[in-house]
């Protein structure tokens, strides 16, 4: 039975799994990608990347030498070029012949399976936009980008697509609802505090909290802190954690 739905009473709270499952399987591929359904996680964060050629692609880059058996910019490779790359044996051999995901299958994979958090490395918002729409997981997924013009972009483009935006003060709260009507604001889990929540929750804007570390204490303080959403490594370790908080409960 999927976590979510052995808590029927448990909190709203939300699990991102960054990069997928990927202390356990190579981040960005559907290995990392069917972990995080296994285990009845609500979202597998993405990276949404280009080849040379225009095909997306899920990988952090820019270069794909961290996590294949290539070299150099996956923007100077093309499609043929990248799906032929080893993007599993780097992390274990068990992982030998993983690929890099073409997006448009692994949307289709996806969809029923677990929600998107799709973080933009390449590609306009139109683009991305109406991939969403054409899989028909707008209800189902939301964005960032490091770019606040392809944010902006997104938010004019589109009013209904959930937009998350990062903050560390009341002041990017109020801008993150002001300049781009973010649905999510991000927070490092040392930055939190209840005054950042509150005005959020004035604004209606979801909390979503950022912890990467494999510390059980913090899982604590973040089911404590009631927030909607976190964002985290080491989703088996918070599901453990939060079965046992809200036991008792």
């Amino acid at each position: 039975m999927a976590f979510r739905e052995s808590l029927p009473f448990m909190h709203k709270i939300e699990i991102v799994c960054h990069k997928g499952a990927n202390e356990y399987a190579p981040e960005n591929t559907y290995a990392a990608a069917q972990l995080c359904i296994d285990w009845g996680m609500d979202y597998v964060e993405i990276d949404v990347n280009r080849s040379k050629d225009g095909v997306f692609y899920l990988l952090h880059g820019p270069e794909v030498d961290a996590t294949t058996n290539g070299h150099g910019l996956i923007t100077e490779l093309t499609a043929d070029e990248i799906d032929k790359l080893d993007a599993g044996s780097w992390f274990h051999p068990k992982f030998a012949g993983e690929k890099v995901p073409r997006l448009v299958p692994f949307l289709q994979w996806i969809k029923g399976k677990a929600k998107l958090f799709l973080d933009i490395k390449a590609g306009t918002p139109q683009e991305i936009i109406d991939l969403v729409y054409q899989h028909g997981l707008q209800n189902d997924c939301f964005f960032w980008c490091g770019n606040d013009a392809w944010a902006l972009q997104l938010r004019t483009l589109d009013p209904h697509l959930q937009l998350k935006i990062n903050v560390e003060t009341i002041a990017d709260v109020i801008q993150a609802d002001n300049r781009f009507r973010a649905n999510i604001v991000e927070v490092a889990l040392a930055a939190t505090n209840q005054a950042l929540i509150d005005a959020c929750r004035a604004r209606g804007i979801k909390v979503m909290i950022y912890h990467q570390a494999k510390d059980a204490n913090a899982f604590r303080t973040v089911l404590e802190w009631g927030v909607d959403m976190i964002n985290l490594n080491h989703g088996d370790l918070f599901q453990q954690i939060a079965q046992t908080y809200y036991a008792q409960a």
